[in-house]
């Protein structure tokens, strides 16, 4: 880890903790995310730009998945993920420092269970870019697309293998359609919005691996409820807030 890097230990509850700097922290989408994913004990977990890895390590808090490897191109990021598996004493936790277009022979394919990712938001090319470069790759599709994360992550996967992912709504057309393509079938979707009334500003999806045709489209997640956070986003939030 470089020394000048300001590193901030944030409690996730039940006496787990993970580092996070000012390049790499979490936001609501990945708690989402994580929570989404349904995590099974018996997974072999993938996290595609994991950063600091707060999804597979909220998986990790609870017991959930056998094995699990973060995926992420920053170095600072897996330096912090692979600190934190160490100070928690998760040896069931690797990471891998790796552009996902270069994976080969670093990692095998076909075998993971599940995948998780909570990619770059905006196409290359669409919005002003970010002049920090960390901010850039977190945000813009700068070192991969979209079309490569779901082509990669249909090889990681084994077949009937999950694929849960977290993007805007604007993009969803998009992202059901790549994922068909590389036969990815869309099972799961859902979308959150900050209050009744209000337009989703994030949609879940899961898909599987070479599965049968059959979306289910779940209840709308609220974040916010009479002032407070909902009910679900409290149970979501639940051990993490309980740290806090």
């Amino acid at each position: 880890m470089d020394e000048s890097v300001i590193i901030s230990k944030q409690p996730l509850g039940k006496n787990v903790f993970i580092n996070t700097s000012k390049h790499h922290s979490f936001g609501t989408d990945a708690v989402l995310l994580a929570n989404f994913a349904n995590a099974k004990k018996n997974d072999r977990a993938i996290d595609i730009g994991t950063g600091c890895g707060i999804i597979p390590f909220l998986c990790l808090r609870d017991g959930l998945t056998s094995f699990s490897i973060g995926i992420d191109i920053s170095k600072e990021a897996t330096d912090l993920a692979e600190l934190s598996a160490k100070e928690n004493g998760f040896s069931n936790f690797s990471v891998i420092n790796s552009n996902i277009l270069d994976l080969k022979g670093k990692i095998e394919f076909g075998r993971a269970t599940l995948i998780t990712c909570n990619p770059p938001y905006k196409a290359n090319g669409a919005g002003i870019k970010n002049p920090d470069s960390f901010d850039r790759t977190a945000r813009h599709e700068t070192e991969c697309t979209l079309e490569d994360i779901i082509r990669i992550s249909a090889k990681l996967l084994q077949t009937s293998g999950r694929l849960c992912i977290c993007h805007r709504p604007e993009r969803l057309a998009e992202l059901l359609s790549l994922m068909r393509q590389y036969k990815v079938e869309p099972k799961r979707l859902r979308t959150v919005a900050q209050r009744k009334g209000e337009s989703p500003w994030l949609v879940l999806v899961e898909g599987r691996r070479c599965g049968n045709t059959g979306l289910c489209i779940e209840p709308t997640l609220y974040i916010e409820e009479n002032g407070d956070f909902s009910d679900e986003m409290k149970k979501i939030y639940g051990p993490y807030k309980e740290g806090h």
